[in-house]
Formats: structure tokens, C-alpha cells, sequence
């Protein structure tokens, strides 16, 4: 059976998506639509770009050095059936599978579908919870509010609990092929626009 993801942005090589050298991906499409989004262009389902499952864990295991595979979006468990699937081929490479959530875990637990079943079985560590304007913290790793959770599903990245939840939060700046400049990592917008402002007085 062909099953195929519908990406915002694919990202080879970072190391602000989780600990090492990891794979990002951006899936297109989010129910939620948490106030104060930094990606709301991602949340239409009709956006992005597909492409086969198999074609993408092609690509990702052909990455020298990669420790693991991020997933984020969007809503990645919009996708679960196919991102359980590219976890699960990438894992069985030795890769690690980092998953990000708008839904705490209680609510994913509650779904008994199939496809979240699956995903959150080939994910190490799932970081959720819906983003909250109100507890908003540029300086967290990873997470985007202070309510988001860590959940350390695995023994894959257990020794690091505590440690991961309290990482310095860094930023990069990706210069993509055709031209764009890609700024990657948590930062808060206001800090973001003064970087970006040239109106300095």
C-alpha cells in the first residue's frame, strides 16, 4: 500500500529539533489552530507538498550521521498512519523518533485509533500539549509553552529526563537552495522582529 505525507518543510540536517544531528519534518495540516501559532500557513491541509513515505525515509537514511528524525508540524498525528510508518523504518535503522503534539497525551491515549496507536508506539520522546500564548517562553528547548509536556516513551532518551526539559534553547539560520532564508529553533516574535527590523534609531 502507498502511503503518502503532505509536507510544510523538510529540513535534512538541524540540531535545534531534539538532541544530535536529526531530520526535521513539518507536516501540512492542523486541527487545533492554538492562538498565537508561529506557523499558521501550516495549518491548511490543502497546502504543502506530497510525497511517498518510502521516498522520504530513502532520503533521510541516506544522511550521513543522523541520530534521529523530528517530527513537527502542523499536527503530526493529522498523519499518524504515515508517520508511524516512516518512524518505524527509519527506528529500524537505529534512528530516534522525537514527535511533537498540539494533544496532551491523555487525549491521544483516548483516541484508540490505529494509526495514533501506532505513532506514539515508534516515538522516544513526544513532547505535547497545545501551544498557550499566555505561558509562552522563548528560552524553553523545544517546547513553545511552559504547559507542553515531555514524555519520555522509550528508554531511548530517559538518562537525558530533566536534563533535555532544561536545554539553552538555540536558533539557526538555514540558507535554502532556491534562495530563502530559513530561521529554525523556538523564538519568541517580538525578539524575532527586532532582529529582523532595520529601522534601528
Amino acid at each position: 500500500e502507498m502511503f503518502e505525507l503532505h509536507l510544510a518543510q523538510f529540513l535534512p540536517q538541524t540540531r535545534v529539533e531534539g538532541p544530535g544531528l536529526r531530520a526535521a519534518i513539518w507536516v501540512q495540516g492542523c486541527p487545533i489552530h492554538c492562538p498565537g501559532c508561529a506557523v499558521p500557513e501550516y495549518w491548511d491541509f490543502h497546502g504543502g507538498t506530497s510525497i511517498r513515505v518510502e521516498d522520504l525515509a530513502n532520503k533521510i537514511l541516506s544522511i550521513q550521521n543522523l541520530e534521529g528524525v523530528t517530527f513537527a508540524g502542523g499536527e503530526p498525528f493529522a498523519q499518524a498512519t504515515p508517520l508511524a510508518l516512516l518512524g518505524r523504518m527509519v527506528r529500524a535503522k537505529g534512528l530516534s523518533v522525537i514527535t511533537f503534539s498540539g494533544y496532551t497525551i491523555d487525549e491521544l491515549r483516548a483516541r484508540h485509533d490505529e494509526g495514533t496507536r501506532a505513532l506514539l508506539s515508534v516515538t522516544d520522546l513526544l513532547i505535547a500539549g497545545p501551544f498557550r500564548q499566555e505561558e509562552a517562553d522563548g528560552s524553553l528547548y523545544l517546547a513553545g509553552s511552559r504547559n507542553q509536556q515531555f514524555h519520555y516513551l522509550t528508554s531511548r532518551y530517559r538518562s537525558q529526563q530533566g536534563k533535555l526539559e532544561h536545554t539553552k534553547n538555540r536558533i539557526e539560520l538555514h540558507i535554502l537552495k532556491n534562495g530563502k532564508v530559513l530561521l529554525n529553533g523556538m523564538m519568541l516574535e517580538g525578539k524575532m522582529r527586532h532582529l529582523l527590523d532595520d529601522e534601528r534609531d
